[in-house]
């Protein structure tokens, strides 16, 4: 037990490394830690558009069919609206997929080429695919959850909540997940945000917290209490709206843990402290 809790440690370390220093933060974590049994990767590099980030992987249950089609997870990674890559995610698509959920993650726009509201765009496209699509994976186009983190939470929250980005598709929507996510981050004083945002015609449009209300789908938020780079914040002003307006919500907020650890937490080396996984799991059941 001691080996792996110091195996553990050592791939913690590497991921906060990774995440401050290079575009592609976790993909080394990605490569190191063993993925979950039950699962597999079915689909790479779908196109969901024709930019060369509009693309997406499919994982899926293994190990027998099912009676019925399955809930679906799409998954949305973080990065600061700068970084990040779907490659890099891997172990969180074949955790998913292997308690029971075809799990799409998409990549999308990234700045300084990308602006909101590309990145938006993308994430509706990605759903819209989706829906038109997943059914052959053996994915319930009716039942899905979205999940991100950090700038992916962002994404998904507007997703959610504005009703402009989805149309119809919102339908689909059975609800979502934000691990440490911003919503509510006006005046833009990070070169993340100012470098996302600066152009956007209406600011008060990318604040997720401006779109909390009546008939959104219900929502878990996620976060570390020790986040310095997402502050808490966010998600207990997100909670409050939420709860303001009637909407399902449950707000988690975890004890010693920060920005990076929510994520990696969804590994197999690195799982249960805290529990991401199984609360997001015990959420998308209850709610698809």
């Amino acid at each position: 037990m001691l080996r792996y809790t110091l195996i553990a440690l050592v791939l913690l370390l590497i991921a906060a490394a990774v995440y401050v220093y290079t575009a592609d933060r976790l993909m080394l974590f990605n490569r190191l830690v063993p993925k979950d049994a039950g699962s597999a990767r079915i689909a790479a590099d779908i196109a969901f558009g024709d930019g060369v980030r509009q693309r997406l992987d499919v994982y899926a249950p293994t190990g027998g069919g099912a009676d019925a089609a399955h809930p679906v997870i799409v998954f949305i990674h973080g990065g600061g609206w700068r970084a990040g890559d779907k490659a890099g995610y891997e172990f969180a698509g074949r955790a998913f997929a292997s308690r029971g959920f075809v799990t799409v993650v998409p990549n999308y726009r990234l700045s300084p080429e990308g602006h909101f509201p590309d990145f938006v765009e993308d994430g509706a496209a990605a759903i819209r695919w989706v829906r038109e699509n997943i059914a052959e994976s053996g994915g319930d186009p009716n039942r899905i959850v979205m999940v991100g983190h950090s700038a992916g939470a962002h994404i998904a929250a507007l997703l959610a909540m504005d009703e402009s980005w989805l149309g119809a598709d919102r339908d689909g929507i059975a609800g979502w997940v934000g691990m440490a996510g911003p919503y509510d981050f006006l005046p833009l004083d990070t070169p993340s945000t100012r470098g996302a945002f600066s152009r956007a015609p209406d600011l008060d449009a990318t604040q997720p917290i401006n779109f909390a209300g009546e008939g959104d789908p219900p929502a878990l938020l996620l976060h570390g209490a020790l986040d310095t780079v997402v502050r808490p914040r966010h998600s207990s002003g997100l909670a409050e709206r939420l709860e303001a307006a009637g909407v399902p919500v449950r707000h988690i907020v975890y004890e010693d843990i920060g920005h990076i650890r929510i994520m990696t937490a969804l590994s197999r080396w690195t799982r249960g402290t805290p529990p991401s996984l199984a609360d997001i799991e015990a959420f998308a059941r209850e709610v698809s």
